[in-house]
């Protein structure tokens, strides 16, 4: 077998070359070719100087770095980072990517990982932007406060305007006077309610003693006996209406009966005829008394013949 020509030596010697330039090349990058990796797209509006092999970390730990950048021709303001992270780190639904810059230049790029524990697959594109810190809070509400100033200002003159009225003046000063008056006020009720209380409780101890001797004498009483003997005497009334309401309905049947005298009495029109004759009849006798009365009575001392 014939030994390796020098053509064929110097060929290898290129390719061995050329992959340990590659390999040291993507070392520098902080590429390992040896390991197992995924590809991501991280969708921005601005990257900040983002730049290909920066760092990508998740939670402050390093999982993989910036292999591409791809501006969108097609929708523009739009740019896809895509992003190679290890083979055992799992990138979730509701990861988004943040943009930090650093102190003395750079940017670096942290995963905020989603609590989701669905996965995302390789190729698929999360959502990031640029982390805004304390500054540019503030930054963002300077406009704000820039809009407010005006609002202030005339608030402010309102205010001072409102201070300077002699009407405000006044009022604070009757307001003085009002607590003055209140105070003595006080003092006198203070003053009044320290020397008649006394005497009211004592006043009062009588009616107490009073009342707690009625309640005594209340508490003494047996109402259960009261109620029963009410409840007897209304039982005893009760029968006496009924024997009563009997009597009248069994009367008024009585009158009701034809046959019955008191039934001949209201309902006989004869009785009530005759009764009506005999009273004129009496009348007209009475009238003849009066008119005549030398025909049924006679005086005479000595007598005389009819």
């Amino acid at each position: 077998m014939k030994a390796f020509t020098k053509e064929v030596k110097i060929g290898i010697t290129v390719i061995v070359a050329l992959a340990m330039l590659i390999c040291g090349i993507n070392f520098l990058k902080g590429i390992n070719l040896f390991q197992k990796s995924n590809l991501y797209y991280v969708a921005f509006n601005d990257i900040s100087g983002l730049g290909i092999s920066n760092p990508v970390y998740a939670n402050g730990y390093r999982i993989g770095i910036v292999r591409t950048i791809e501006y969108d021709y097609n929708k523009p303001g739009n740019v896809y980072v895509g992003i190679e992270v290890e083979d055992n780190i799992h990138i979730t639904q509701g990861s988004y990517a943040e943009l930090e810059a650093q102190m003395l230049g750079g940017v670096t790029m942290n995963i905020m990982l989603g609590q989701s524990p669905i996965s995302l697959s390789p190729g698929d594109t999360i959502k990031g932007g640029p982390k805004i810190s304390a500054l540019d809070k503030v930054g963002q509400t300077i406009p704000q406060l820039q809009n407010m100033m005006p609002k202030i200002d005339s608030i402010l003159t309102s205010i001072n305007s409102l201070l300077s009225t002699p009407a405000l003046q006044q009022t604070l000063t009757n307001a003085a006077l009002l607590s003055e008056q209140l105070k003595t006020t006080t003092n006198g009720i203070n003053t009044l309610l320290n020397g008649k209380v006394a005497s009211i409780v004592a006043n009062l101890e009588p009616t107490t003693k009073n009342l707690q001797h009625l309640t005594c004498k209340l508490d003494s009483i047996d109402y259960n006996s009261a109620i029963n003997n009410i409840n007897n005497t209304l039982t005893q009334l009760q029968k006496t209406t009924t024997t009563l309401d009997h009597a009248i309905n069994t009367t008024m049947d009585k009158i009701n009966q034809p046959n019955s005298t008191l039934g001949l009495l209201l309902n006989d029109r004869t009785l009530y005829d005759n009764i009506n004759r005999n009273l004129i009849s009496s009348d007209s006798l009475l009238n003849d008394l009066r008119l005549h009365p030398k025909r049924y009575v006679h005086f005479s001392i000595f007598g005389r013949k009819q």
